[in-house]
């Protein structure tokens, strides 16, 4: 699957953003998804992915209780609602698709078939 990610841009801290995945593959319902983050001069790392069905989800600790992920497969489109952002959530984001990944794996980068190019984020204090 191909996929384009969007809604980036600059906020200040406590703002909200939603970025947009969305995919041009008719199988996008057989993928779990997930979203990643990477900050300058640091590595990729995992934000939260959501398994194909929709039915379960998985965040890292540092975006629990502020970041959503959700998917709509009717319109091939995962999303992710940031909400209180930080500072430390300036990073290029980025989606990527794992076909049929279960919720356990998809903390992994490695198990992803499909990248996104990313989207600027930028939280300003």
């Amino acid at each position: 699957v191909q996929l384009q990610a969007s809604g980036g841009g600059l906020v200040q801290a406590g703002g909200s953003l939603r970025l947009s995945c969305v995919s041009s593959g008719r199988t996008f319902r057989r993928y779990g998804m997930g979203w990643f983050r990477q900050a300058p001069g640091k590595e990729r790392e995992f934000v939260a992915a959501i398994d194909w069905s929709g039915s379960s989800t998985d965040y890292a600790d540092s975006v629990k209780g502020r970041f959503t992920i959700s998917r709509d497969n009717a319109k091939n489109v995962v999303y992710l609602q940031m909400n209180s952002l930080k500072p430390e959530d300036t990073a290029v984001y980025s989606c990527a698709a794992a076909y049929y990944g279960s919720i356990r794996s998809l903390m992994m980068k490695d198990v992803y078939d499909s990248w996104g190019q990313g989207t600027l984020v930028t939280v300003s204090s």
